[in-house]
């Protein structure tokens, strides 16, 4: 499935990086929008950068052509565009520089994408300065997660923002919105009269939606011990999978009624209550080897502040309220530094209600992995063994999922720049995702959940469960 809805091109558009200078850029936006601009060449999109970091002009050229072709644009198109782009110093949070650099963008007659390719808090203050300037009438924001970090900032963060700027012009960036196998679980739940049948509390049981990486911190304390898994991960990108999930059938897929509906599901969530397991975990690694490769201690690497008890995994149990769904757990996980990094949605059904006597053994439950990275599909069923057809065996029904041509963020990009809001995050999406985890928050601020600890390259804390889609 494609996520170009709206497949009209937009007239010429710039598109403003605050924060050209970063990771993010370099890494991601540059290179999605490069796999953008292979599969729809017609955009004619200007590029300018901003930074407060002792970047040139020649210095952001280098990147922005090295970005591009990364992602498969053309050689003459990334030179092209590399060669008409600007960089600018700037101070997102001096309303001076500001007002000064939107006019200058404004001159130019297009219509403007500001993306925040900043840290949270930079951002913050600098939507504060935006709030008090004369904005070009057809400007565009687009906000990287988290926003907020509780569901009382969240609020405040919100109603800033819609005090200057329509909701229809402010586009939150979740990528995981962007990847295709997510959106193919549209596709997967509503296009096959075999799965919207039985996805359901009557015939699953439950349900796992894990993103864990063999990567360890990288590099990246700056961020990540402020965020930690919980924050960087569960809150935004598994909380919204789930909603995908689980949500009620659209009658179409559009901005507002996709958008309804993950809101419907989420108000419906809260903090698993049942038996059989806690709603919540937390570990962070200590030293050990990942591919041959020593690992430190997590409170070893540079950066982190050990008084700050952050934790690289998480793992947390909701459950979602109506009919559909009652009595079934939905346990998100995610983390660092761990075994094979599997990523992925595991559905677990119930056993059959009856099986024929004669059989020798049991019949293993059905299980349905929709695999992230590599993008696949696998469903396990039941089966006559090969030697004594009176035993019953599991065998596996796979494929490869085809792969988009255009990366998460590139399918974002598209979306921003042609305005259509159908994966952007809605305000109110983000206040029912910060909802749910706020009592866990203060659960943990209050010391209440213990902080385990896992070697490097295991699947965690041996007590908490089997490795991830066993």
């Amino acid at each position: 499935m494609t996520t170009h809805a709206n497949e009209s091109v937009p007239p010429p558009i710039t598109l403003v990086i605050l924060g050209a200078s970063g990771d993010l850029t370099h890494r991601l936006l540059l290179p999605g929008l490069g796999t953008l601009l292979r599969a729809k060449p017609a955009y004619d999109v200007h590029l300018v950068g901003a930074a407060a970091a002792d970047m040139t002009a020649d210095e952001w050229r280098d990147r922005v052509r090295g970005g591009l072709e990364e992602g498969g644009c053309r050689r003459q198109r990334a030179d092209d565009m590399a060669a008409a782009s600007t960089f600018v110093h700037l101070d997102v949070t001096d309303p001076k520089e500001m007002q000064t650099f939107l006019d200058a963008q404004a001159a130019q007659g297009r219509p403007i994408v500001l993306y925040f390719a900043l840290p949270p808090a930079v951002t913050q203050k600098s939507i504060g300065v935006l709030s008090g300037l004369n904005l070009p009438p057809d400007i565009r924001l687009a906000l990287e997660k988290p926003f907020g970090s509780s569901l009382a900032t969240a609020k405040e963060l919100n109603a800033l923002l819609a005090g200057f700027i329509p909701e229809d012009r402010l586009f939150r960036v979740d990528h995981y919105l962007g990847k295709a196998t997510v959106l193919n679980l549209l596709g997967l739940r509503f296009g096959n009269r075999i799965f919207e049948p039985v996805w359901n509390a009557a015939n699953i049981e439950r349900v796992e939606i894990i993103a864990d990486e063999a990567l360890a911190l990288e590099g990246r304390a700056g961020y990540y011990d402020h965020a930690g898994a919980l924050k960087d991960m569960i809150q935004s990108h598994l909380m919204l999978v789930m909603a995908i999930f689980a949500m009620e059938q659209p009658a179409r897929i559009d901005a507002v009624e996709l958008r309804d509906l993950i809101v419907h599901t989420l108000r419906s969530t809260r903090l698993w209550a049942g038996e059989g397991e806690r709603s919540s975990h937390r570990a962070r690694y200590t030293a050990g080897s990942i591919d041959g490769r020593q690992v430190p201690d997590y409170v070893a690497e540079p950066g982190v502040d050990p008084e700050r008890m952050t934790e690289t995994l998480a793992q947390v149990t909701l459950e979602i309220h109506n009919a559909r769904w009652a009595g079934v757990p939905f346990r998100l996980r995610s983390g660092k530094a761990l075994g094979d990094g599997f990523r992925g949605i595991v559905v677990q059904f119930r056993p059959v209600a009856h099986l024929p006597v004669g059989f020798h053994n049991e019949a293993a439950p059905n299980v349905l992995v929709i695999g992230f990275t590599p993008e696949t599909l696998a469903l396990r069923v039941t089966t006559n063994a090969e030697g004594d057809r009176w035993d019953l065996e599991t065998s596996t029904l796979s494929t490869q999922l085809g792969e988009s041509p255009v990366r998460p963020y590139g399918e974002i990009l598209d979306e921003i720049l042609t305005g259509n809001m159908l994966l952007g995050v809605r305000g109110d999406m983000a206040e029912e995702s910060w909802r749910i985890l706020d009592p866990l928050l203060q659960e943990w601020a209050d010391g209440v959940v213990p902080m385990d600890s896992y070697s490097a390259g295991s699947y965690g804390p041996q007590a908490w469960n089997d490795a991830p889609g066993a």
